[in-house]
């Protein structure tokens, strides 16, 4: 396919929250269409007087706008800087993420909405090249809304957090927007996109054509184990769900088994781990989860199903070699809410809010059986740990656990969380669907509230031999207090004992925008508690880091990263080395993406070697 120039129309949400009183205002960087904004006055603003919140605000607009241009050919990347070494491993960095987010009939989406659009890297060392590809993941909601003829765009599903403007919107029960959009995994050959809450589509690693979905979980056929004692049949919830069942499957289309978009590799074992939950329990107060393992042909090796009498929303989790780890988000249902979201008066997501009715954060400790036996203690799994402080945990690095000689457990989590003060399902990214405008002080608050923002945590778990909790302590990981997300590891150490994290995070420099967009690549190091960054300069912004090992030392490797240069609409990858970090030539090498395939902020990538 032809790669098309970039078509910028700034969607409704390019539009600042508040103007100076200027007569003119024009980008102070270039775009590819010519933007600008008349109101009251004479002064006219330029490039040199530009006023750093105004700035800040194009900025933060420009990392979510509409990429319409995809290229099936190889585009070799420009090298600016530095070169690919000759040792590094060859293979392809996939990153996916929402490439879509207004339409050509007034609608815009929430960002977690975007139709996925994923990115790929095929960088080959001893030719010191890399070549990228961009392809849309052909689901069926973007069949549906893009015309194959003209690209034009109409969106007719409303996803779960938002609300369409330029379509129907009362009695439209097409919620469940499968855009596969969150993550990317390749295993056993074959490459998949993530999305939460349905199957995961499976792409042609080659071009990048979509094949279709593939349906993991429910074409999983062996026996399990459960754990269904915790819930007394025939109870007045189980009544509940079997009036939502046929609402929610037949009429809003969810599927039975929700699929969560992220899942871990145990790389000791080398098995694929994945988990779901009941579609019907988003709006009950209990929680039931399923846990798959897979081998590198699919074989479902075994499967493990948890009810736990708690309402609870779930993004990422953990595991160590004995236990399943659930940070549990505690949420309820919001009955107004769910009125108007039935209605289509406002996002399906409004039908749910946070629960910050304890002060503590549940931490659920399911037994992991393995080949029929497990070393877990003896506890009582459906007790959860309390955690000392009420956290939302996002993403997690890893977790690990160790015994000592007397059967004493010890479990350390490295993770980062955010505050129930803070967090809110509508505004995430600070989209508000009311405007359809994305508002950067949602993710920026003032000194003093920066605390609520998403941070790297350690969370550390002492049991004894009963499995009785002897010490749950939450302390900032490594006493790194900026705002921080996108936690990450050398992938060969998942599970299993780590010393380095890496992270997106914040230098701070910036004063209209200090904690988000990141723009610094920090590295923690656990065993002698130091911290090296490595910022990417003025108004630019980068996207999750991602290990790429190059022998059995964890970190020995190299580090990719996507730098988003906002003020000349540019996008780079960036490869860093990781044990220069802090350091002034940590920089490897750096390629330029063109600027017609310039493509917005991803979410979750994955190094798969060739």
């Amino acid at each position: 396919m032809q790669a098309q120039p970039l078509h910028i129309i700034p969607p409704k949400f390019l539009s600042p929250v508040k103007l100076p009183a200027v007569n003119k205002i024009s980008l102070p960087f270039r775009t590819s269409r010519a933007i600008s904004i008349t109101a009251p006055g004479e002064q006219i603003l330029t490039p040199d007087i530009v006023d750093d919140s105004m700035a800040a605000f194009w900025d933060y607009q420009f990392l979510f706008v509409s990429q319409r241009s995809e290229t099936a050919e190889p585009v070799t990347l420009r090298v600016v800087e530095g070169a690919i070494p000759p040792d590094f491993p060859p293979g392809t960095y996939y990153l996916t993420g929402p490439g879509m987010f207004t339409d050509d009939h007034g609608s815009t989406v929430h960002p977690l909405d975007g139709h996925g659009y994923l990115r790929a890297f095929s960088i080959d060392g001893v030719k010191g090249e890399v070549n990228f590809m961009a392809r849309y993941i052909r689901t069926e909601a973007q069949v549906e809304e893009c015309d194959p003829v003209t690209g034009r765009w109409r969106f007719t599903h409303r996803g779960p957090f938002s609300v369409l403007k330029g379509g129907q919107k009362v009695g439209n029960t097409k919620v469940m927007k499968n855009v596969a959009n969150t993550s990317v995994l390749r295993w056993g050959g074959r490459l998949f996109c993530l999305w939460e809450g349905g199957a995961p589509y499976e792409i042609e690693s080659g071009t990048l054509d979509t094949i279709g979905r593939f349906d993991v979980i429910n074409g999983s056929e062996t026996s399990s184990s459960s754990a269904d004692e915790g819930l007394k049949e025939n109870d007045i919830w189980d009544v509940a769900a079997k009036i939502l069942k046929p609402v929610l499957y037949g009429v809003f289309k969810m599927p039975p088994k929700r699929l969560l978009s992220h899942y871990k590799i145990d790389a000791g074992r080398n098995r694929l781990l994945i988990m779901s939950c009941n579609a019907e329990d988003m709006l009950l107060p209990r929680s039931h989860f399923t846990f798959y393992e897979y081998d590198t042909n699919f074989k479902l090796l075994q499967k493990q199903e948890f009810n736990i009498p708690d309402h609870l929303m779930i993004h990422d989790w953990a595991f160590t070699d004995s236990h399943y780890i659930l940070f549990g988000n505690r949420i309820k249902l919001d009955i107004p809410g769910s009125m108007a979201a039935v209605c289509g008066l406002s996002p399906m997501i409004s039908a749910l809010s946070v629960n910050p009715s304890k002060s503590t954060s549940p931490i659920y400790l399911l037994p992991r059986t393995l080949n029929g036996s497990t070393q877990e203690p003896s506890r009582d799994w459906r007790v959860a740990i309390e955690a000392p402080s009420q956290m939302w945990v996002l993403h997690v690095a890893n977790a690990f656990e160790e015994r000592d000689e007397n059967g004493n457990f010890n479990i350390q989590i490295q993770a980062s969380g955010c505050s129930y003060q803070w967090f809110n399902f509508q505004k995430v990214f600070g989209y508000n669907w009311q405007s359809g405008k994305l508002d950067p002080s949602t993710m920026n608050l003032k000194e003093g509230e920066d605390k609520l923002l998403p941070h790297l945590v350690q969370v550390s778990i002492n049991l004894d031999a009963k499995g009785n909790c002897q010490e749950c302590l939450v302390k900032p990981l490594n006493q790194w207090n900026k705002s921080s997300d996108f936690p990450t590891i050398n992938q060969d150490f998942s599970g299993s004992r780590n010393t380095h994290i890496y992270a997106a995070s914040s230098s701070g420099s910036r004063q209209a925008l200090p904690h988000f967009p990141f723009d610094t690549v920090v590295k923690l190091n656990t065993s002698n508690q130091s911290i090296h960054k490595w910022s990417a300069g003025r108004r630019r912004f980068i996207g999750e880091p991602i290990f790429i090992p190059k022998s059995g030392r964890e970190d020995d490797g190299y580090l990719l990263v996507v730098e988003y240069a906002v003020s000349i609409q540019r996008c780079y990858l960036v490869v860093l080395d990781p044990m220069r970090i802090g350091e002034a030539d940590a920089v490897v090498a750096r390629l330029e993406v063109p600027k017609h395939l310039n493509f917005p902020l991803g979410f979750h990538g994955f190094w798969a070697t060739s």
